[in-house]
Protein backbone atom coordinates (compact mmCIF):
# COMPACT_ATOMS: atom_id res chain seq x y z
CA UNK A 1 0.00 0.00 0.00
CA UNK A 2 2.85 2.39 0.76
CA UNK A 3 4.23 2.03 -2.79
CA UNK A 4 0.85 3.13 -4.18
CA UNK A 5 0.72 6.13 -1.85
CA UNK A 6 4.25 7.06 -2.95
CA UNK A 7 3.30 6.60 -6.62
CA UNK A 8 0.24 8.85 -6.24
CA UNK A 9 2.21 11.60 -4.53
CA UNK A 10 5.05 11.31 -7.06
CA UNK A 11 2.59 11.42 -9.96
CA UNK A 12 1.00 14.59 -8.58
CA UNK A 13 4.44 16.17 -8.15
CA UNK A 14 5.35 15.22 -11.73
CA UNK A 15 2.16 16.78 -13.07
CA UNK A 16 2.89 19.94 -11.08
CA UNK A 17 6.41 19.99 -12.48
CA UNK A 18 5.12 19.49 -16.01
CA UNK A 19 2.73 22.40 -15.53
CA UNK A 20 5.56 24.62 -14.30
CA UNK A 21 7.98 23.33 -16.94
CA UNK A 22 5.59 24.14 -19.76
CA UNK A 23 5.90 27.81 -18.86
CA UNK A 24 9.69 27.91 -19.20
CA UNK A 25 10.66 30.58 -21.69
CA UNK A 26 14.02 32.01 -22.66
CA UNK A 27 14.78 35.61 -23.54
CA UNK A 28 17.14 34.51 -26.29
CA UNK A 29 17.32 31.33 -28.29
CA UNK A 30 20.63 29.59 -27.74
CA UNK A 31 19.27 26.22 -28.94
CA UNK A 32 16.77 25.37 -31.67
CA UNK A 33 14.32 23.91 -29.13
CA UNK A 34 15.05 26.17 -26.17
CA UNK A 35 15.29 25.16 -22.51
CA UNK A 36 11.84 23.53 -22.22
CA UNK A 37 12.24 19.99 -23.68
CA UNK A 38 14.75 18.56 -21.20
CA UNK A 39 12.75 19.16 -18.00
CA UNK A 40 9.54 18.11 -19.75
CA UNK A 41 11.12 14.87 -20.97
CA UNK A 42 12.57 14.01 -17.56
CA UNK A 43 9.30 14.80 -15.78
CA UNK A 44 7.34 12.85 -18.40
CA UNK A 45 9.52 9.79 -17.87
CA UNK A 46 9.17 10.11 -14.09
CA UNK A 47 5.38 10.39 -14.45
CA UNK A 48 5.36 7.27 -16.64
CA UNK A 49 7.37 5.35 -14.04
CA UNK A 50 5.08 6.55 -11.25
CA UNK A 51 2.03 5.44 -13.26
CA UNK A 52 3.59 2.02 -13.84
CA UNK A 53 4.36 1.76 -10.13
CA UNK A 54 0.76 2.66 -9.37
CA UNK A 55 -0.66 0.06 -11.76
CA UNK A 56 1.56 -2.90 -10.94
CA UNK A 57 0.57 -5.76 -8.67
CA UNK A 58 1.22 -4.94 -5.00
CA UNK A 59 4.04 -6.73 -3.23
CA UNK A 60 4.63 -7.43 0.42
CA UNK A 61 6.82 -4.65 1.76
CA UNK A 62 9.23 -5.16 4.61
CA UNK A 63 10.22 -1.94 6.36
CA UNK A 64 13.84 -1.49 7.43
CA UNK A 65 14.95 -1.85 11.02
CA UNK A 66 14.92 1.09 13.41
CA UNK A 67 18.70 1.65 13.06
CA UNK A 68 18.45 1.96 9.29
CA UNK A 69 15.57 4.42 9.55
CA UNK A 70 17.57 6.50 12.05
CA UNK A 71 20.56 6.58 9.68
CA UNK A 72 18.31 7.62 6.81
CA UNK A 73 16.87 10.39 8.96
CA UNK A 74 20.36 11.62 9.84
CA UNK A 75 21.31 11.48 6.15
CA UNK A 76 18.30 13.58 5.13
CA UNK A 77 19.06 16.13 7.86
CA UNK A 78 22.70 16.24 6.72
CA UNK A 79 21.67 16.85 3.10
CA UNK A 80 19.28 19.63 4.16
CA UNK A 81 22.08 21.26 6.18
CA UNK A 82 24.39 20.91 3.17
CA UNK A 83 21.91 22.71 0.94
CA UNK A 84 21.24 25.36 3.58
CA UNK A 85 24.90 26.14 4.28
CA UNK A 86 26.24 25.65 0.75
CA UNK A 87 26.67 29.34 -0.13
CA UNK A 88 27.83 30.47 3.29
CA UNK A 89 30.32 27.65 3.88
CA UNK A 90 31.34 27.34 0.24
CA UNK A 91 31.52 24.25 -1.92
CA UNK A 92 34.83 22.79 -0.65
CA UNK A 93 34.04 23.03 3.06
CA UNK A 94 30.37 22.05 2.73
CA UNK A 95 31.27 19.05 0.57
CA UNK A 96 34.05 18.02 2.94
CA UNK A 97 31.65 18.14 5.90
CA UNK A 98 29.00 16.22 3.96
CA UNK A 99 31.48 13.53 2.92
CA UNK A 100 32.79 13.31 6.49
CA UNK A 101 29.30 12.82 7.94
CA UNK A 102 28.31 10.26 5.29
CA UNK A 103 31.56 8.40 5.95
CA UNK A 104 30.70 8.24 9.65
CA UNK A 105 27.18 7.04 8.79
CA UNK A 106 28.73 4.17 6.84
CA UNK A 107 30.90 3.34 9.88
CA UNK A 108 34.22 4.64 8.58
CA UNK A 109 36.89 5.55 11.08
CA UNK A 110 37.12 9.23 11.99
CA UNK A 111 40.54 9.46 10.33
CA UNK A 112 39.33 7.90 7.07
CA UNK A 113 36.23 10.11 7.06
CA UNK A 114 38.34 13.24 7.60
CA UNK A 115 40.78 12.33 4.84
CA UNK A 116 38.06 11.41 2.35
CA UNK A 117 36.11 14.57 3.21
CA UNK A 118 39.11 16.81 2.62
CA UNK A 119 40.08 15.02 -0.60
CA UNK A 120 36.53 15.08 -1.97
CA UNK A 121 35.96 18.74 -1.09
CA UNK A 122 39.16 20.00 -2.67
CA UNK A 123 39.32 17.65 -5.66
CA UNK A 124 35.68 18.16 -6.66
CA UNK A 125 36.07 21.92 -6.35
CA UNK A 126 39.08 21.93 -8.66
CA UNK A 127 37.43 19.49 -11.06
CA UNK A 128 34.30 21.61 -11.37
CA UNK A 129 36.00 25.00 -11.25
CA UNK A 130 39.03 24.42 -13.47
CA UNK A 131 38.25 21.41 -15.63
CA UNK A 132 34.53 21.94 -16.22
CA UNK A 133 34.55 25.73 -15.77
CA UNK A 134 31.58 25.67 -13.38
CA UNK A 135 31.66 28.56 -10.93
CA UNK A 136 31.15 27.37 -7.37
CA UNK A 137 31.06 29.49 -4.20
CA UNK A 138 34.13 29.57 -1.99
CA UNK A 139 32.06 30.73 0.94
CA UNK A 140 30.74 34.01 2.28
CA UNK A 141 32.77 33.56 5.46
CA UNK A 142 36.00 33.97 3.48
CA UNK A 143 35.17 37.51 2.49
Amino acid sequence: MSDRIFACIWLLLCFGGLFIGWGIQSEYSYEPLGPRPFPLAILGLMALCAALLLLRRPQVIEWPHKQVLQRLQVLVITLVLYAWGFEWLGFPLATALLTFSIGLLFQATVRAALISGAVMGVSLFFAFDYLLDVTLPLGAWLG
